[in-house]
């Protein structure tokens, strides 16, 4: 597990201290006081004069490399800001009033609610490259679910026809695609399967490997995305493989490459010795380019033990979590069919990279909130929103499904799904049921014998 230096003195003011990444790994702590440290305040004793959520800028003392990036300038961004959009509102010097500058007020309007997020948003778990960085990742997602919020009370022909507003080249139907076809085992049909799809695929698994920090996490939620792909192929043609396009390319080879390739990533961040020191106490022109090129690596590195098996909660985190993973992986092509957009189209990709962003914070804030409750007192900003995102884009693809998948699901997959239905049930009930039921039997008995 990576540590940080315990000689603070060439940190500036605003260094690490015990809310980063290394709280998770042990080490001796203070008992939390109540309220900002900590501890839940219960409704019935809160002081409501002095609200224990209150957030202040830069409360999180973080490791600095050049200290003016780090001082909270929101006048003179603001200042700046007003006058470029003044600048270019009010004058033809730049655009003239039309259709073009139509489009740059929309882009002006996303560009000023970014700069709010980065400004005024809370801090979330990462401090590198900059804090702000990560508030921006948040207005992002936060401006994604406000555009899902808004389709969610649209048609579908409507959702379409504002699609040719973003790109004209949109609002075509596409012509279904089944990679089934001929699947027969031979080298041709293997070479004609590699395409760019399979680095996409070793790209996508590295990204879920950095977020989940797992190796039997990575691989259940493989083999479950390609059960999830057998039980859907009569609503998507695409979802209709070969057995070796599945098993064989799809799981083991690029799947496979990407999640080891990921986490050892991981298990490297997690063995590196973390000492930083500022940018002004760095000796030589090497040292100085190796200290700004370090600050786009993690400051600490948690890993993460997510303990199925070790309590009911945990369970539940594991489970909800492997749910939410495969909604975010099947959205994406429910929306580009219901859309009709090709899959390398760039708000395809856009909406992909958006997620891993959003992913890596939200992921850790939920881990902090499961194993560290007396100091997470509350679901983090990322996590909440990430959440809400996922399952709006559940409500709109079931909105616009009616009538669009007319084949029935088949009784196979019916009696697979229920099966495993099953042994989720089970299986907490086997592992953490009947021990507790035991446990209160004795209890009752100890306490008859007692009387």
């Amino acid at each position: 597990m990576a540590s940080v230096n315990d000689n603070t003195t060439d940190l500036s003011p605003t260094s690490p201290g015990e809310d980063s990444d290394a709280i998770l790994s042990g080490g001796n702590e203070t008992e939390p006081q109540p309220g900002l440290d900590g501890v839940p305040v219960r409704w019935y004793d809160a002081d409501r004069t002095e609200p224990y959520t209150r957030i202040t800028p830069f409360q999180e003392k973080q490791d600095t490399s050049v200290e003016f990036f780090y001082q909270p300038l929101t006048l003179t961004a603001l200042a700046c800001g007003l006058v470029v959009l003044a600048y270019v509102a009010m004058t033809q010097d730049v655009l003239e009033e039309g259709r073009d500058k139509r489009r740059v007020g929309i882009y002006a309007a996303i560009a000023s609610f970014l700069a709010f997020s980065m400004f005024q948003f809370r801090d979330g778990p990462f401090i590198r490259p900059h804090p702000a960085f990560w508030r921006i990742v948040l207005g992002v997602n936060l401006l994604y679910e406000l555009a899902l919020v808004f389709l969610l009370f649209q048609d579908l022909p409507t959702a379409r026809h504002m699609m040719t507003y973003i790109d004209p080249n949109l609002g075509t139907p596409l012509p279904e695609k089944s990679y089934a076809e001929d699947c027969a085992l031979n080298s041709k049909n293997l070479w004609n399967a590699i395409d760019i799809f399979c680095l996409a695929h070793a790209l996508g698994w590295f990204g879920k490997a950095m977020i989940l920090r797992d190796y039997w996490f990575c691989w259940i939620l493989s083999v479950a995305f390609e059960l999830a792909e057998y039980s859907l192929q009569h609503q998507l043609a695409n979802f209709a493989e070969c057995w070796w396009d599945h098993w064989v390319l799809d799981v083991l080879i690029c799947n496979w490459l990407g999640t080891y390739l990921g986490m050892k990533v991981c298990q490297y961040f997690g063995v590196k010795p973390y000492e930083w020191r500022g940018f002004r106490q760095t000796k030589g022109l090497k040292s100085k380019a190796k200290r700004v090129i370090s600050q786009f690596s993690p400051h600490d590195f948690t890993e993460f033990k997510w303990g199925p098996a070790t309590s009911f909660l945990h369970y539940v985190t594991v489970v909800l979590l492997l749910a939410v993973f495969l909604a975010a992986e099947l959205n994406p092509f429910y929306l580009k069919s219901l859309l009709w957009m090709e899959p390398d189209h760039p708000i395809v990709i856009l909406r992909l990279a958006c997620v891993f962003l959003c992913g890596l914070p939200a992921v850790r804030e939920l881990y902090q909130y499961i194993n560290d409750p007396r100091r997470a007192v509350r679901m983090g900003q990322h996590v909440w929103l990430l959440l809400a995102t996922i399952i709006t884009e559940i409500l709109v693809i079931t909105k616009w499904s009616k009538g669009q998948f007319p084949e029935p699901l088949p009784s196979k997959v019916k009696w697979g799904w229920s099966f495993a239905a099953v042994l989720l049930i089970l299986y907490p009930t086997v592992q953490f049921g009947l021990p507790a039921a035991r446990r209160y039997l004795r209890k009752q008995a100890r306490k008859s014998k007692a009387a």
